[in-house]
């Protein structure tokens, strides 16, 4: 029973991992946003940064657009639940003789590791745009960016299973994920009120996670540690709340 059910989780993984690799369309594309940010913004609002005190801005910025990256990417994989669920595949997977935590928690990991290289690809891109990372610190920036990915790919995860339309998805997760780029600090630092309400979103803690090790920078008290303490207690309780709704899925 066991072995069947670390089988069930890596077929989905798995299928997830080649859905992405053979939609190059896809893979291209959503590295536009990204890309704009780090060129526009990094270029653009650079030589303010510098004469305001805070030094080079794409090392402060990129960090940022790499947790955007993988925001994006982790959390929108959640309508391929809605897509399989309209196109049957889901219904044949929820009634295999398979329990439907391992059919979640398969799905969440495979779109974990999909924003993850997303990540990767964002942070190689980054490179040639000026960014100057601490190279022997990327083990555990990849470790920060697998947290990321893994909570806001169990988001995404539990609120499509109780929605059935891609439209009111992608509206609710629009109204979800843009408060949460903006008020995490990924592109300007936090400070008052904001910085305050700022500690209440996870993905603050991981652009501080992640702008700690590539340039040794942290806002947070309690540094990396606070941050990736934060991030698998979040990662866990989505997890959790992910599992439940999905599990409530009516075929």
């Amino acid at each position: 029973m066991k072995s069947n059910f670390f089988y069930v989780i890596y077929i989905l993984w798995l299928r997830q991992i080649k859905r992405y690799f053979r939609s190059r369309a896809r893979m291209i594309g959503s590295l536009g946003q990204p890309i704009l940010f780090l060129v526009a913004l990094g270029y653009g609002l650079g030589p303010t940064f510098a004469k305001a005190g805070g030094g080079n801005y794409i090392q402060f910025l990129a960090p940022g657009v790499i947790a955007m990256g993988i925001l994006f990417t982790a959390v929108f994989s959640g309508i391929e639940v809605i897509w399989d669920r309209q196109f049957g595949f889901l219904k044949e997977t929820l009634v295999a003789p398979v329990g439907r935590f391992s059919v979640m928690l398969g799905r969440t990991l495979g779109g974990a590791t999909v924003a993850c290289l997303q990540g990767v690809i964002v942070l190689i891109i980054s490179l040639f745009i000026g960014f100057h990372p601490a190279f022997n610190s990327i083990p555990l920036a990849i470790l920060f960016m697998l947290g990321i990915a893994t909570v806001f790919t169990a988001l995404g995860t539990g609120i499509a299973s109780v929605l059935e339309d891609m439209q009111g998805f992608q509206l609710i997760m629009n109204f979800v994920v843009m408060p949460t780029f903006f008020l995490s600090g990924a592109l300007f630092p936090l400070e008052g009120v904001i910085g305050m309400i700022a500690r209440f979103n996870p993905l603050t803690y991981g652009v501080d996670g992640l702008r700690a090790t590539f340039i040794g920078v942290s806002t947070m008290p309690g540094g990396i540690w606070i941050d990736g303490g934060v991030l698998l207690a979040v990662s866990l309780v989505f997890l959790g709340i992910g599992a439940w709704l999905f599990s409530k899925i009516k075929i």
